[in-house]
């Protein structure tokens, strides 16, 4: 099942090329949000490949990825689902992987890496191995259970950062995350406009992790003492830290492999990159109320786990209404697994 709301067909091609190979292993939905002339072109290529429908009426949801999982989700037919962007590019191997550690787990958090490699791939390559070097990234696919997601009446769809909104959902209800870090995933690189294009979004994540959001915002003033001071030698510190932390990253669960060592030094200008745009998503979100997102504006990042935990925890909301009224409708779980793959996600 593939969620998607394009407004052109790049790249149409080698999707359909990638689809039909991974029918052979998976069954595929796809939920489209494109104009009329796009879907009814991708409905004529995917007959035969995959089972193609529109994102469902009822979802209002102003995060349209999310509206395309709950699609998709109520129409999966396996215990097993993977939720895959429309720029990830699994393997049989992998696919095999994430199945059977959903035996054990409710969510699977496989790791993503970019191939090819343009200049701004190996750039956001670094923000990865920054991530890998703290604990685990923020990938573009899930492996979740069906029977999971259905009890937590899905997940929140008025945000922004969607990804984080899932990990934390399935934490708040009890469930059992796992983070192979061994588990690699291809994804293909954006085009470089929309590369620039989601700097600041990408920095608005942060706002809901107010930590990690303390940390960049901290980041210009520090170089601006340390130039006032005269001090470039602490600046020189700092990007050798980010670059030792990058190559921890890189270097565990046999990543060397995968990442290129300049990934690494690429850290030292993300940094600056996100510490520059945390200013700017800081500003959107107290100036602007948020950041515009398909034609709306999207305020909140991510609940807290522990909204979420309290969330849980109330009465089931009636159908019709929030997130239990938006997941109303879900099938009886059957068959052996399905595939869900969506847009690419802001990370």
């Amino acid at each position: 099942m593939l969620p998607l709301r394009w407004h052109d067909d790049a790249g149409l091609a080698e999707l359909t090329g990638y689809l039909r190979g991974l029918s052979r292993h998976v069954r595929i939905v796809v939920v489209d949000g494109s104009p009329p002339p796009l879907f009814e072109g991708h409905a004529r290529l995917w007959r035969g490949i995959a089972e193609h429908v529109r994102p469902d009426d009822d979802l209002t949801v102003a995060n349209g990825k999310v509206a395309g999982v709950l699609t998709g989700m109520r129409r999966a037919r396996g215990e097993h689902v993977v939720i895959a962007d429309d720029d990830v590019r699994y393997d049989p191997g992998a696919l095999a992987r994430v199945h059977a550690l959903l035996d054990h787990a409710d969510l699977v958090r496989p790791q993503n890496h970019f191939h090819p490699l343009p200049w701004h791939a190996r750039w956001d390559s670094a923000r990865t191995l920054l991530n890998r070097g703290l604990g685990a990234d923020y990938p573009g696919t899930f492996g979740v259970r069906r029977s999971t997601f259905e009890k937590m009446g899905g997940y929140d769809g008025d945000v922004l950062f969607e990804n984080l909104e899932l990990i934390r959902t399935v934490r708040a209800h009890g469930g059992r995350e796992v983070r192979p870090l061994d588990l690699y995933v291809r994804r293909l690189p954006p085009g470089t406009r929309r590369f620039w294009s989601q700097r600041v979004r990408q920095a608005y994540d942060d706002l809901a992790q107010p930590a990690r959001m303390a940390v960049f915002l901290a980041v210009l003033p520090c170089v601006g003492a340390a130039l006032w001071r005269r001090r470039p030698e602490l600046i020189a510190a700092g990007a050798v830290a980010a670059v030792g932390l990058a190559e921890i990253g890189r270097r565990r669960a046999g990543g060397r492999r995968i990442f290129p060592a300049a990934a690494s030094l690429f850290a030292p200008i993300w940094v600056l990159e996100r510490a520059t745009c945390s200013w700017a998503a800081l500003a959107a979100r107290f100036a602007l109320g948020g950041v515009p997102y398909a034609g709306r504006r999207l305020r909140v990042a991510a609940h807290s786990t522990r909204r979420l935990r309290r969330r849980a925890l109330q009465t089931p909301v009636p159908s019709g209404s929030g997130v239990a009224g938006r997941w109303s409708g879900l099938r009886q779980p059957g068959g052996s697994g399905s595939l869900v793959a969506r847009k690419p996600a802001a990370l």
